[in-house]
């Protein structure tokens, strides 16, 4: 049996499978290649959410659409793999461990959060919404405050980061903490602008809403410790504070360094412009832990689910079409739309890689909540999901307008 296995189910790995079992499909090989999803559940955690409050709810079941497509699913957690032997070997919950070989990998196992040892007790007392799990724990221990006594450490939450990740907290934070009197909400970042990486476009926007969320803003700020009762900056200041959360940075998967080939800062695997690994041919690199080339001007793919979905179909295809001898596709998106949640202020939608800005306030709120909810949920049906699984390209322009169309 030829096998094509993908590690993950995130975004990129759902897509992978459905885009690879698609192609299969339409060659009349369904009993020759086999594609097998290996991951700890079968489930896409949707990830881009876990800021948002009832994390418990922001999941969505794998199981019935993997049978009824006809990929095969093996529940565990890959912990090697071995490029020579075209083998990975993988742990289950119970701790039995069982090996799978493999004629194409695609590895689609994501990235996570960064926690520099450099800060003591960061580890033991920073809370993050990286995880499932992680998100669910912060959002229990907000819901219990109100059970402690009334204090300024008990009462200020702090925001470690003020990227992406730590501009959606912390806005969200404000509706989060209604059962707390007289909260306080402190933003610290290292750098010298909120959202440095989002650029000049729509810092206008994200500074009106902090100042309108009344969210205190620390710049130039590093995080020295945390411990259960505060945070203490670099500069010797201390915010008395029992709620920390961990928003800076993140990191491809620590399977990327069992591949040999050059790697980016964030840990992901170079690939060519067909996702695969120049240096392990039978392997290919999707979502986070990809460094891929988006287009001809020198931009390469963020670590979001807006360049997620299209690696997964693309990643899929070519892994099936190489063993298939069918044409690959190459990789592209030269578009680049950035959807801002900015809580109760509304958000801020920016086009191109410049980030101009198309437009703030509750119409973007709007879009912002139909991409979450509607869009980067792949279907509950296997035949539409194999049908929507093919590799497309659509311009940041058409992908506004398609969304403004679905929102009116």
């Amino acid at each position: 049996m030829t096998r094509i296995i993908i590690v993950g189910t995130g975004f990129s790995g759902v897509w992978s499978a459905f885009s690879a079992k698609r192609l299969i499909n339409l060659s009349q090989k369904k009993k020759d290649i086999e594609v097998l999803v290996i991951s700890p559940k079968p489930t896409l955690v949707i990830r881009p959410r876990l800021y948002e409050a009832n994390a418990a709810s922001l999941t969505h079941a794998l199981g019935a659409m993997f049978e009824n497509a006809g990929i095969r699913f093996f529940q565990g957690t890959v912990r090697t793999i071995d490029p020579d032997t075209h083998t990975v070997r993988v742990q289950s919950a119970s701790g039995l461990e069982s090996s799978f070989d493999y004629d194409r990998l695609i590895l689609a196992a994501g990235s996570s959060v960064v926690r520099p040892q450099s800060i003591t007790g960061i580890d033991q007392h920073a809370f993050d919404i990286d995880s499932l799990e992680s998100a669910i724990k912060l959002e229990t221990h907000i819901e219990n405050m109100a059970s402690l006594p009334p204090s300024p450490a008990r009462d200020t939450i702090v925001v470690c980061g003020a990227g992406f990740t730590g501009l959606e907290i912390v806005t969200e934070l404000p509706k989060r903490l209604k059962h707390i009197h007289n909260y306080r909400i402190v933003l610290i970042d290292n750098s010298k602008e909120v959202g440095q990486q989002l650029g000049p476009g729509p810092r206008p926007a994200i500074t009106q809403a902090l100042k309108d969320l009344r969210i205190e803003v620390k710049l130039g700020s590093a995080v020295a410790a945390i411990d259960a009762d505060g945070v203490v900056l670099a500069s010797g200041e201390r915010i008395e504070s029992k709620t920390a959360i961990w928003t800076a940075g993140v990191r491809a998967t620590p399977l990327t360094q069992q591949i040999t080939g050059p790697k980016d800062g964030l840990g992901r695997l170079h690939v060519d412009q067909y996702l695969r690994v120049p240096s392990s041919r039978d392997i290919f690199a999707t979502g986070d832990a990809a460094y891929a080339r988006s287009d001809d001007s020198g931009h390469y793919t963020m670590m979001s689910c807006q360049h997620a979905i299209p690696l997964g179909r693309a990643s899929g295809h070519n892994a099936a079409a190489d063993l298939l001898d069918e044409p690959m596709i190459a990789y592209t998106q030269p578009a680049y739309v950035c959807c801002l949640d900015l809580g109760a202020y509304g958000a801020v939608v920016s086009e191109g890689w410049k980030r101009d800005i198309k437009m703030t306030g509750d119409m973007a709120k709007q879009v912002k909540c139909y991409i979450n909810r509607e869009v980067i949920y792949p279907p509950k049906d296997s035949q539409k999901a194999l049908d929507e699984a093919k590799p497309v390209e659509l311009n940041g322009t058409q992908l506004i307008e398609q969304i403004l169309r679905a929102v009116a």
